[in-house]
Formats: structure tokens, sequence, C-alpha cells
């Protein structure tokens, strides 16, 4: 990115008092518009990171990138400078005025917001046609010819919905070299295939769908809800949540680990989900603790299942969850995918559920019915129950297997895994 080819627009602001106070620059991406990135130098606030790419990463490459060529001198101070760097520059004295001040920020537009959101939904919208355009070809052209395809090909069209602002698509995307490798590849090919022309399609249909499976295609889409509107408008729900286990995951190409927290409600039934993230090398926040319950009420994302605590509730030590066996715990995991078709992920809990070795590892229940674990060995599962059966919440996915993420001891005491 560090290439002056890469930034054919690009300036330095001179602070007042002698040296640079910002520097910007326009960079050619894989799409039509270039990346708008500016880094503010300020020592009084410390600086200052922006850039219109939707990458999580602060600062993002862009930014480095740019500073690497301020670094060397590939700058240069430039009197006029972009709306965009004005308007960001200008805003962020503001805000330190205010501050200085003790003056309260003014209240967000809900006009300027709205307009906001459509331009979003606008860009989305073109992503997704082309990705259906996309798709048809692949299918035109046929599989014969997918295992000797480079992860170029893949990486196009991802880069493309990434451009468009669909960053959830893009991501489905780029497991498709994946699913092109190993035995069996054309069938798993084609199912990712078909899912996300199923993405696609709903994504069009608009207001055409209800309520919840639009909040669920926009959220696999990657058009993000913020906290703040669910707490306004997000369903809420009243219950003594019954913590199952957390699980951590990791995205080393966001700098990024995230930790997904599953409750399930002891009057409703209802599965909510706490997320919550962190950079790497630092541990994301654990609002609730395995064998606990929290009386509390919970505000609901569109997509039904993602949560945000609308107070802090009473918490409790609390019995194991009620488990189930192999075949109720696929049953559970068939009536989320029918709410939500792209749903890789389900929390279970498997009652008197005992480990298994026959080839790889397995978690059976007293019926004799199993499902493969991930393939971890379940070490510290064994080091808990001795073998003996035992109350086990887990993740299930069909692709991974079986991810035990709590226990519970002979005595009831839940241990994290």
């Amino acid at each position: 990115m560090a290439k002056e080819g890469s930034w054919p627009e690009r300036g330095a602001v001179t602070a007042p008092s002698g040296g640079t106070s910002a520097v910007w620059g326009e960079c050619k991406g894989s799409g039509s518009k270039p990346y708008l990135a500016a880094v503010h130098l300020d020592g009084a606030e410390g600086t200052a990171y922006k850039c219109s790419c939707p990458s999580r990463k602060i600062p993002c490459k862009h930014a480095l990138a740019l500073l690497a060529l301020w670094s060397q001198e590939q700058v240069a101070p430039r009197e006029d400078r972009p709306e965009w760097v004005a308007k960001w520059l200008s805003g962020r004295a503001a805000r330190r005025t205010r501050a200085e001040s003790g003056a309260s920020a003014a209240p967000a537009d809900p006009e300027r917001a709205a307009a906001t959101l459509r331009e979003r939904e606008e860009s989305v919208g073109a992503g997704m046609d082309e990705l259906r355009l996309w798709l048809r070809d692949q299918v035109d052209a046929g599989l014969a010819e997918v295992p000797k395809y480079g992860y170029g090909h893949w990486d196009r069209m991802a880069k493309r919905l990434v451009d468009a602002k669909a960053g959830g698509a893009s991501a489905l995307v780029s497991q498709l070299p994946g699913a092109a490798r190993g035995n069996g590849w054309p069938e798993r090919l084609l199912e990712r295939l078909g899912l996300l022309h199923l993405l696609a399609s709903a994504y069009r249909a608009g207001d055409a769908l209800d309520e919840r499976t639009r909040g669920v295609v926009r959220a696999r889409v990657g058009i993000t809800t913020r906290a703040e509107d669910v707490l306004a408008t997000g369903e809420r729900v009243h219950d003594t949540w019954r913590v199952l286990g957390w699980r951590d995951t990791t995205a080393p190409e966001a700098d990024m680990r995230a930790r997904r927290l599953w409750l399930r409600g002891a009057r409703t039934g209802r599965t909510a989900l706490s997320l919550t993230f962190a950079r790497s090398g630092q541990t994301p926040l654990t609002p609730f603790r395995a064998g606990t319950e929290v009386t509390a009420e919970f505000a609901f994302y569109p997509d039904g299942h993602r949560v945000v605590p609308v107070r802090d509730g009473d918490t409790a030590p609390a019995a194991p969850p009620e488990g189930g066996t192999v075949t109720e715990a696929l049953d559970a995991f068939a009536a989320a995918v029918a709410e939500d078709p792209w749903c890789d992920t389900w929390p279970v809990v498997l009652d008197r559920a005992a480990p298994a070795r026959e080839g790889r590892w397995y978690l059976t229940d007293p019926d004799g019915t199993a499902l493969p674990l991930a393939p971890a060995p379940p070490w510290r599962l064994l080091a808990v129950t001795g073998g003996h059966p035992a109350t086990v919440a887990a993740e299930w996915s069909p692709a991974e297997g079986l991810t035990p993420i709590a226990v519970w001891d002979r005595n009831g005491k839940a241990v994290s895994l």
C-alpha cells in the first residue's frame, strides 16, 4: 500500500506552530471509489485515524501506509484539502472545545442518519446484485476446473463486496476456497454457493420479508445495528437467564477476538447471545459467569438472538441446566436454521453425556446416539468427568463438530471448558 502510485491524491496539513498536524490521502482500491484515509497527529488528544474501508483494525493498513509515505517524506504539505478532511478535523476541534468548556455534544441529526443508512443500503444492494451475477457465472462455467482456481479467483469477489460495504457476505465468499478442497467438495461448494444465492435473493426481497427474517438477512450481509438503536427499538424480554457458557474465536485478519456467551431463558426457553470483542492479546468482557443465572431484561437485535442488557440484574448460583438427547439437540439446531439458514453454530445442552472414542472422539447420550467432537482432544472434559456421564453445554457446528463449552461435575459445579 505504501507506494506513491497507490495514492494519487495526498497531502499534509501544517500546524500553526509549524510541523505537521495531519496527513490525508485517497488510496486506489479494487472498486471504483478510492479509500479515504487520514491521520490526525495531535499530541494533546493522541493520534486519531480515519478511513472509509470496513476494516475493524485501528489503525487500518491504509492509515499505516499513509504514515509510511509521510515518514519517507513523500507526502508534501498542501494548503488545499478535500471537504471530508476539513469536516473531520473541524469536528475533532469542536469536540475538544466542548470537552474543555464542559458543554454536551449536540444530538445526532436523525435525517442525516437516515440518509447515511439509505446510502449504505444502496451500496450493499449493488454489491449483492453483482454477487448474483457472479454466482450465475460460477454455475454456468461448471465445477470441473474449480480445484485449479487460485485464491485470487475468490478474493476478487470478496473484495468487491467489501467495497460495497457488505462485509458479512464478503466473509462467506472468502470461505469458498476451503469448501472446494478434500473429499466431497462438490457437494459442500454447491451448498455454500446456494446459501450465497439465497442471501442475495433475500436481501433483494427487502420489506417483503417478515421483520425477523429481514433482521437476519441484514445482519448476515453485514449491515450492523448500533446498541443504542437496539435499546431504543429492540424487542425486550424479561426472564431468568441461565448461563450456558462461552467460547472465544479469533479473526487474525481483523486482529480481533470475539467471545460468544450463550444464555437460555427459564420461562421463555429463548436463546440469547451476548457478544463482546477485544483486540488480539486482550480478553473480551465476560458479563456473566457459567453456573449462574441472572434475572434481567434483554433487548434483542433484529436477528432475534444477540442481546444488549437493558439494566443490571440479580445474579445467583444455578443448578445445571435442563439437558436433552442428541436427537433433541439436532432438532433445536434445525429450528434455528429454519429461522436463519446461514446459522452454522448453535448452543446445545446434553444430559448424561459421556465421551467415547471410535477412530475419533464423540459425545454420546444414554440412547447411544452420538455427535462427533471438534478435532481437538477433549482432555479438560475428561479431567472433570473422569469419562462418566455429565451435563454438557456445547456449540454444535455441522462443519466443525461439537465443541464443549461447559460441564457440570458430580457436585453440580459448573466448569468452563
